[in-house]
């Protein structure tokens, strides 16, 4: 009599319960329903309170208020062994051609199909019922043991899982608890969410977001725990997709649902973020079991961090998860997982260093036609290992705590300083040649790092690093073990120095250096070219006024040639500012050694000083005026000298004189335009005069 009124069963079945009290047959009912619901679980009318099914190619449950009940026929949205019709009866394999998790039937089961299969366990039900209490229940007796039983075989289940072909074991509930919460009325009851390692404790979850994730967490496990296929150490991506598909997927409802019942009770709770929330309890549970099975594969580890990563930049941005809370950031930061970390960082690292130092375009430039996109003229293997570092700094730039970003940078600086040594290496290589443009391509590459690690000095991310520094390390100060001197903290705490100014000094040291060898071999090929014009007849030239025009000095030509050119070959090679340091330090020698080896080491007639002063300031000086205003005022003991040796006999001798009194002679040395020259260097070039009256 009960096969076609399915519905009000329990109603019926009360009904013929003449022999017993009223609270044994609610007794028996109670555990009916909880047998029948382990073993079966699909009762039409048992309440489903939950988001609606998420997973891909499923029908969506229907949204009603806080608790949505099923429609008959349907599937519960809380079934484990079922889950939906989407999933699969043996592991719920995942699609090989996306990584993100779509669960699609292998038996193609439809879910129209589960209605004839629910008549079917509800007659079971019945039959089994009348078969062992009888009809009218007579017996208390049999109804004991009854429930003893059921009782049995209930905890039985619930130990082992249900032993069917067609439905797998949960997993143990040791791990797992989906023990559902306890309903109730109060709509901002608070449940506090289970504790995981290197999680801060947040405040707890409301009650109400808790049954409403119940299904979709029961779900996550079903797929996500076990021997699924889907449950893969190599995908975290499946997981991590499915956490931000169901964030997504229902923020609209949270807003439109349930916001205005948690605003109507006063409650200052955010519904998207509450089940942001409950939700990534479930990443976080996951991530803590999956971590330790992880730190001895690298290539896993490696994925892993990554995916988090993602994930996490996605929370933050895309669901706007609030900083103040949690992600799952926390977990890698546990003491052996982020020692782990930095290893991997560190080796991975070195083996991209090594690679790109060893690759045959390490030291060319791939901008190196585009001047104005390339100003620095950086080679890629510089340009490649900076990008490398910034990589690094956006990977740990989301850390929540300051003393675990403060160990990625010492990372990244023991890789500049690492870095810098093998430059060095090549470096010394190269110095037979410093002419060569793997040379000037190393010059380049220190002075690229040098400038990148200059800039990120005045970044705001670096600059809050530089103050932990100094908090973190006053904080251990005070614990008896100085980590900064007094003087190292006081420079970083005023912004004076930064965090990366010994990196800064030593590639500086390398720059100066490399470029003092550079110039060093550009000065002993000048000096080469110089020797004939060293050696002119200075004291046997003809005046200027015996010369219809003055042109250059036949034996300074070579000199001057091998000028240009390697200024050319230098502005074609180096970086702005590192030609500029070159052409300038180039200036310097040349006029020191113009000065002593030319001008000192001869004596100069009339025609002599006027052609000196002639090939100086028509030849050499406009040589670099491509590069300044006023050029001669990189040569100014030449330029000085110049002065000195050109003055009319009369000019010459009233110099000498004032010469003797110190404060009239320098005044009359600045009239002519002598500055540098000091009065004894000038009477040192006055001797050097071969017109003087009487001889």
């Amino acid at each position: 009599m009960f096969r076609n009124s399915c519905p009000c069963w329990p109603v019926l079945f009360y009904c013929n319960v003449r022999g017993c009290s009223f609270r044994i047959a609610v007794l028996v009912f109670w555990y009916f329903g909880v047998y029948f619901r382990v073993f079966f679980d699909h009762s039409p009318h048992t309440p489903s309170i939950g988001l609606g099914s998420i997973c891909p190619n499923t029908q969506p449950v229907h949204h009603v208020g806080v608790a949505c009940a099923h429609q008959p026929g349907e599937p519960s949205a809380v079934y484990v062994g079922k889950m939906d019709a989407a999933v699969t009866q043996d592991d719920g394999k995942m699609q090989k051609s996306t990584n993100k998790p779509n669960f699609v039937p292998e038996n193609n089961e439809d879910p129209a199909s589960e209605s004839g299969h629910d008549e079917t366990q509800h007659d079971f039900v019945l039959d089994f019922v009348q078969k062992e209490l009888g009809g009218d229940l007579k017996s208390l007796k049999n109804v004991a043991e009854l429930l003893e039983k059921v009782r049995a075989e209930k905890e039985m289940l619930e130990e082992q899982g249900i032993g069917s072909t067609k439905h797998k074991p949960r997993p143990p509930r040791s791990l797992y608890s989906l023990t559902p919460p306890p309903a109730s009325d109060d709509l901002i009851s608070e449940k506090a969410l289970t504790t995981l390692p290197g999680v801060p404790q947040a405040s707890p979850l409301s009650l109400p977001v808790q049954v409403m994730v119940l299904p979709l967490t029961k779900r996550f496990r079903y797929h996500f725990t076990g021997n699924r296929t889907t449950n893969s150490l190599g995908k975290p991506e499946w997981y991590l997709t499915q956490i931000l598909m169901w964030m997504g997927n229902n923020s609209a409802f949270m807003d439109d649902k349930i916001q205005p019942i948690l605003d109507r009770t006063g409650s200052n709770v955010n519904a998207r973020v509450e089940l942001c929330r409950g939700l990534l309890s479930l990443a976080q549970e996951k991530l803590t079991h999956d971590l330790p099975r992880l730190l001895y594969d690298d290539t896993l580890f490696c994925h892993l961090v990554d995916e988090v990563l993602q994930f996490e930049k996605e929370l933050r941005s895309t669901h706007s998860y609030p900083a103040a809370l949690p992600g799952l950031l926390h977990i890698p930061l546990e003491d052996a997982t982020l020692q782990k970390w930095l290893t991997v960082e560190r080796k991975m690292a070195l083996e991209k260093v090594d690679s790109m130092l060893s690759g045959e375009g390490a030291w060319s430039c791939q901008y190196r036609d585009i001047s104005d996109v390339d100003e620095l003229k950086a080679p890629d293997c510089a340009e490649t290992f900076m990008t490398l570092l910034l990589v690094i700094t956006d990977r740990y730039r989301a850390l929540p705590c300051s003393r675990a970003q403060l160990k990625f940078l010492d990372l990244q600086r023991e890789l500049v300083d690492d870095f810098r040594i093998r430059l060095t290496q090549v470096m010394k290589e190269e110095s037979r040649s410093p002419l060569s443009p793997r040379y000037s391509a190393i010059l380049n590459a220190a002075n690229y790092i040098s400038t990148v690690l200059a800039d990120w000095a005045d970044n705001v991310f670096f600059l809050q690093l530089q103050q932990a520094v100094v908090s973190l390390g006053e904080v251990e100060a005070e614990g008896g073990r100085p980590v900064l001197g007094p003087m190292e903290a006081g420079r970083l705490a005023s912004l004076e120095g930064s965090l990366f100014e010994s990196l800064l000094a030593l590639l500086d040291r390398l720059r100066g250096d490399m470029i003092g060898r550079l110039l060093d071999t550009v000065m002993k090929d000048v000096r080469e070219k110089a020797q004939l014009y060293r050696q002119d007849r200075w004291l046997s030239l003809p005046s200027q006024c015996d010369q219809a025009t003055m042109s250059l000095s036949s034996s300074a030509c070579p000199m001057m040639l091998c000028v240009r050119d390697h200024l050319l070959t230098l502005q074609q090679r180096l970086c702005g500012p590192l030609f500029q340091m070159a052409w300038q330090g180039l200036a310097d020698r040349l006029n020191s050694f113009l000065y002593q080896d030319v001008v000192l080491y001869n004596h100069f007639n009339e025609g002599g000083a006027a052609q000196l002063q002639f090939d100086m300031t028509r030849n050499l000086f406009p040589l670099f005026g491509h590069y300044c205003k006023r050029p001669e005022n990189f040569f100014k003991h030449v330029k000085e000298a110049c002065i000195v040796l050109s003055l009319s006999i009369g000019s010459a001798l009233l110099l000498r004189d004032l010469l003797r009194e110190a404060l009239e002679g320098r005044q009359a040395l600045n009239e002519l335009g002598v500055y540098r020259l000091a009065p004894g260097d000038v009477l040192i070039l006055l001797n050097l005069r071969a017109s003087w009256p009487g001889q």
